[in-house]
């Protein structure tokens, strides 16, 4: 991810007006002006760290000359106590970053976590886990970017990027087989290469599916593991495929040994914990 990125630099600067307004008055009435500071960046939890690179782009939007010094890489496993980075310069601009920086880092280090976690439970078995479009709006490049950096992968970026044939569009197309052979002939008109997946919710719908011959992925929504290990030996490497719904820590590792080649969890970006990090500051006033 291009963590200097226009986009992204525009979306922080929005992320700091909204929080600082016509001033930071805490900061701007107590203490005076000039005071140079130093922050410490703990980890207050054990977790895989994320945002590391985020935290130094943040801190050079708000003022470019605060020194970050960071020693710690996204992705790394830390133990609680860790200390992250230091950074030194203006306390008014340290602490215009304090709660923006922080925000980012927690819930993004929390999502890679939470994915890590989920990735060990599977080890042993062909399957990869994959996150969905349940992130929380305006943060998506940013939550999917966790999860690789936990280990897992991303599914489709958005509506643009790949055919989800989910259950409401095969009931308002009238079946399976309307809805991917009018997506073919969309697809053809409008001169896109995108795959298909069907998203499948019994054993006939997905017999359907692998009788059309024209779909990428199906997806098992809802299938109990022994219904989800017998559509997968009927699928037989005609197309991938991919369990959701349902799953969680408690029974991913059975899903896992039912031979599908993907688990897709929602719960990696809409119901994590955020990791618990500090930062603290201190005048250099001698």
């Amino acid at each position: 991810m291009d963590f200097n990125s226009p986009e992204l630099i525009a979306f922080i600067k929005t992320c700091i007006q909204e929080d600082c307004g016509d001033g930071d008055h805490s900061s701007l009435a107590s203490i005076p002006a000039g005071t140079q500071g130093h922050s410490r960046l703990l980890l207050k939890e054990t977790g895989v760290i994320a945002g590391m690179e985020l935290a130094q782009t943040i801190l050079n939007v708000i003022d470019p000359s605060i020194a970050f010094t960071p020693y710690h890489r996204d992705g790394e496993h830390l133990t609680k106590g860790t200390l992250l980075a230091e950074a030194t310069g203006s306390v008014h601009r340290l602490l215009l970053a304090e709660r923006l920086l922080l925000n980012f880092m927690q819930r993004l280090s929390g999502i890679a976590t939470q994915t890590a976690e989920m990735v060990k439970l599977t080890e042993g078995y062909k399957v990869k886990i994959l996150d969905t479009r349940k992130t929380t709006p305006g943060l998506r490049l940013l939550e999917k970017w966790a999860v690789k950096t936990g280990g897992g992968e991303n599914h489709r970026i958005g509506l643009y990027d790949m055919i989800m044939l989910k259950d409401n569009h095969v009931d308002c197309a009238g079946g399976i087989t309307a809805a991917v052979n009018s997506t073919i002939d969309y697809l053809q008109k409008h001169n896109k290469s995108l795959k298909i997946e069907v998203e499948t919710r019994n054993l006939d719908e997905v017999r359907e599916a692998l009788e059309i011959g024209k779909v990428d992925r199906i997806m098992l929504d809802n299938f109990t593991p022994d219904a989800c290990k017998e559509a997968v030996e009927w699928i037989a490497g005609r197309c991938e495929t991919e369990a959701s719904g349902g799953i969680h820590a408690g029974n991913l590792r059975e899903y896992a040994a039912t031979g599908v080649d993907y688990i897709s969890l929602g719960a990696l970006t809409h119901s994590v914990k955020s990791l618990d990090i500090s930062m603290k500051t201190k005048s250099m006033i001698a």
